[in-house]
Formats: structure tokens, sequence, C-alpha cells
């Protein structure tokens, strides 16, 4: 039985999935260098090429395409096999803060499988004021969405998150289509927070940002695609919160261009709490599920 190395694996697992070596790279935690030395090797040991040269850059093969595909289930049947044959015997409770839009639109939908695995685990979930707050005495962990400093605390990068317009199938044949950057002011522009998320948007579009602030800002994410689902205007959303609205066709992209938010979700907890066997469970079990429902997501 030829086995290649793990690291190869998931180094073109990681490059199939995102289509560049230094994204690969950034979610390994190696130089770009180190990617494609693994990607060389793995060729080398499979005996067929899986990149071709694409102008500057290179690209899969087609066989290497379909071998990466089956590599991204075996690294996944690795990982669920971790979870389901682990010790069903932790017991306890848990106190989980998550933020607002990812606790309702991706958490809680999933909880079950959690649960189903380790039933004896009795789970609090609780949501902030904000988004990246740290400070309740009574959380044992926090899924936080922030910068990643947080001192005196254990930070693990969860996701990254990319943003994009996103809207209603409806209000887009409503307002006759988007085709460009300019289309988007026929309709309403909803905001999270403050005006900031669609002013960077703008700007990496290479469009100027209009000059008076318009639109409506929302408190919470929740609101936000709630009315971007009802067509009341265009979102900025992210597919990690929005994957089971795009799915079920609630919501559609009108334009590819996405923007890498300068934050993203971390497990943050106290350094004495780090120990407890129902914490590493639910880690655990967070990873591997994001991993699974959110491929294009950059996981720790």
């Amino acid at each position: 039985m030829r086995i290649p190395s793990t690291q190869a694996l998931r180094s073109l697992e990681s490059f199939a999935r995102h289509g560049s070596v230094w994204r690969a790279a950034e979610e390994l935690n190696l130089t770009r260098s180190a990617v494609s030395h693994q990607l060389r090797l793995l060729e080398r040991d499979l005996g067929f090429d899986l990149l071709r040269r694409l102008g500057k850059g290179v690209a899969l093969t087609p066989q290497g395409r379909r071998y990466a595909g089956d590599v991204r289930k075996a690294l996944t049947l690795i990982g669920d096999a971790a979870i389901q044959y682990g010790d069903r015997g932790i017991r306890g409770a848990l106190n989980v803060s998550c933020t607002p839009g990812l606790a309702s639109l991706w958490l809680c939908t999933h909880l079950g499988e959690f649960l189903a695995l380790y039933p004896d685990v009795a789970l609090k979930i609780a949501t902030p004021r904000r988004l990246d707050d740290v400070t309740h005495p009574d959380m044992d962990l926090f899924i936080a969405f922030g910068d990643g400093v947080w001192p005196g605390h254990s930070v693990e990068l969860l996701a990254q998150v990319e943003f994009t317009p996103l809207c209603s199938p409806g209000l887009l044949n409503r307002i006759g289509g988007i085709a460009v950057p300019e289309d988007i002011f026929r309709a309403t522009l909803l905001h999270l927070g403050d005006h900031g998320d669609w002013t960077q948007w703008f700007a990496a579009a290479g469009y100027p940002s209009p000059e008076s602030e318009t639109g409506v800002v929302f408190s919470d994410m929740n609101l936000v695609l709630a009315a971007a689902a009802a067509g009341q205007g265009i979102a900025m959303g992210d597919e990690l919160t929005c994957r089971a609205a795009l799915d079920a066709g609630q919501l559609v992209r009108p334009f590819d261009l996405a923007l890498r938010s300068a934050r993203a979700y971390y497990l943050v907890v106290e350094h004495h709490r780090t120990g407890n066997p129902a914490l590493l469970a639910f880690c655990d079990w967070l990873r591997t599920r994001l991993t699974q429902s959110a491929p294009g997501m950059r996981p720790a």
C-alpha cells in the first residue's frame, strides 16, 4: 500500500480549495516554498502530474483535480473517525459564548451532531453584545470575531472569512440584474454596525463609494440577512454564516468579488480552562464540522 505523506496530502487539498500556493501556505502555517516542495514530492511519489503551468502561476491538471477530491474525502473520513471513536465518556457542563450571527445561522443548526457524540455534556450557548467580547466570567469558551489579540487567553484561529454582496433572487430580478458595481445603487444598501463594509468593498472593486452615507444600518447580522432575504436590499455577507441561505436559493451572489476581512473567528479560552475535557471535545468537533460544512473557509 503506497500512502503519501499526510503533510503533502494536506498541501494538495488546501491548494485545490484555494487555487493558490500562498493561500494554502497561509492556511497550513507553512512557507510558499514549503507547500510547493510538498506538491512536487507528492507528484514524484504518485508518478503522475498534479500541476500544470498557467501563466505565471500553476493549476491542477484534470487528474490532479480528481485526485484532490478523493484526498479531501479521505481526510474528512479520518477526522470523522477521530470524533466518532473518541472518548464518549466525557461529561460535564460547558458554557459557550458565540457571536449572534454564527450562533443562530450556523452553530444552532449543527449542535445535535455534537450532542449525539457526547450526550453527557450539558451545553449552554450565550451571545455577547460585542463580537469580540471575551469577558463573561461564566463562559468556558468564546467563539469571538476580532483581531486575534486577547491578552491573558489562549487564542486559536478558527476561520477567516471573506465578505461579498448578497441579495435575494427576487430583488435581483426586480432591479433588472447587476452587471457592474454602479448597478448596486438601484437597491438599498444594508449595513452591519456602520458603513465601513460597503466602503471597503467598493474600494476593492475600484469604484468610488457614495459621497453620502446611504442605506440602513443594523446592529445584528441576523437582521441584516433577514432584510436581504426579504428583498429589502443588498447585504455584505460571508459564506460561513450564509451558506444555508445560499444553498437554499434564498440569497445569491451578484458578484464574484469577495473582500478578505481584517478580522476572523477565533476560539478564545482562559488559560486555566484549557484542560476541560468537554471543552477539548467541543473544539475538536467544531474544527471538523466547519471544514465539512464550509470547505472554502480557512480552518485553523
